[in-house]
């Protein structure tokens, strides 16, 4: 019966990233391939998940108190004014978030713009929903946008333009000048941009996450996704979401809806007490990944390496301070594959 499996179904691969972290698992090796921390989850969050579980809200639900939280940490961090009764759809973590938002706005032919390298479950997304992966590179070893090369990558296809920033798998966090390029090019050519913006709040120095929909004239074609894995080490839980205007929201809610249901409800639930710790958490956050991204930095450079870009944003999610190193960092010692 394998020759009636779909012809998406067979162009899928399996994800090197998963394989590796399974066989990491199965050894009881060093995983150098998965974004996840080593670390516990913050403990007031556990705890918010244990009441709720306890206190049975285990059924399907929406928590619109994430919507919300969500709309006042857009205004207060973007500028951004959203409703948080449309303009929201909770999903099960960033992956369905994106997912969902690419089977809204991409038809069959329709070409979308991601820049090189990228994560690997954009193209999968693009390629199930029948449209056309168009990779622009960036330019090691500082990971820079090329102006040109991205205008010249612009079709009458063009229908999207994928930003990740902070970056996976690079580091990089895209600035305010290449923002402006990205911006402009989506409004000339009338297409929509999705933003993965997972690593917001891990970021390294003076270097500041900016929304692409807070500049001039995007909110209203920008859909930004974005979870609780990162920020507040859950992975597992699988809480996410897309942002963007009413109509849009309504399209990726609809195809969640038909996807997943619901996300999980107690997590859901435990998003509340996340979304809202105090300032000091998000401080602390960043001090102990730029103690690592320092601690790995010096360790490879006894070793000899010759660091040519150090990371703007979280460099190990995986990293212990005495033995480990997350498999993103070795993105900035082999050489440039595109």
């Amino acid at each position: 019966m394998e020759r009636k499996l779909s012809e998406a179904s067979r162009r899928a691969t399996p994800s090197p990233i998963q394989q590796l972290s399974h066989l990491a698992q199965r050894v009881g090796a060093v995983n150098l391939a998965e974004g996840f921390p080593d670390f516990p989850a913050p403990v007031h969050v556990k705890a918010a998940a244990a009441v709720a579980i306890a206190a049975d809200l285990n059924q399907y639900r929406h928590v619109q108190g994430i919507c919300d939280v969500l709309a006042e940490t857009m205004k207060r961090d973007h500028g951004l004014h959203v409703d948080p009764l449309t303009d929201f759809a909770i999903c099960c973590g960033q992956s369905e978030a994106f997912a969902a938002a690419i089977f809204a706005i991409i038809d069959p032919g329709d070409e979308v713009l991601l820049f090189d390298p990228s994560y690997e479950t954009y193209q999968t997304c693009i390629e199930l929903a029948r449209g056309v992966p168009v990779y622009v590179p960036l330019d090691p070893p500082s990971w820079t946008l090329n102006g040109d090369k991205f205008l010249k990558s612009f079709t009458s296809q063009t229908k999207a333009v994928i930003l990740n920033s902070p970056h996976n798998p690079t580091g990089k966090v895209f600035s305010k000048e290449d923002l402006l390029i990205i911006s402009e090019a989506c409004q000339k050519m009338d297409c929509f941009a999705i933003t993965d913006e997972v690593y917001e709040y891990i970021t390294y120095d003076e270097n500041k996450h900016i929304s692409l929909a807070s500049l001039p004239g995007m909110q209203e074609r920008t859909i930004i996704t974005s979870s609780l894995s990162k920020t507040y080490s859950v992975t597992g839980w699988r809480i996410g979401w897309a942002c963007a205007v009413a109509n849009i929201a309504a399209a990726i809610r609809n195809i969640h809806v038909k996807l997943t249901d619901s996300a999980p409800a107690p997590f859901q639930e435990a998003a509340l007490t996340a979304l809202t710790s105090t300032p000091d958490y998000y401080e602390s956050l960043k001090k102990d990944y730029g103690v690592r991204r320092d601690f790995i930095l010096q360790l490879l450079k006894n070793y000899g390496f010759h660091i040519s870009f150090e990371p703007q944003d979280r460099f190990c999610d995986e990293l212990d301070q005495q033995r480990r190193c997350g498999g993103c960092a070795w993105q900035w010692l082999l050489p440039y594959r595109s």
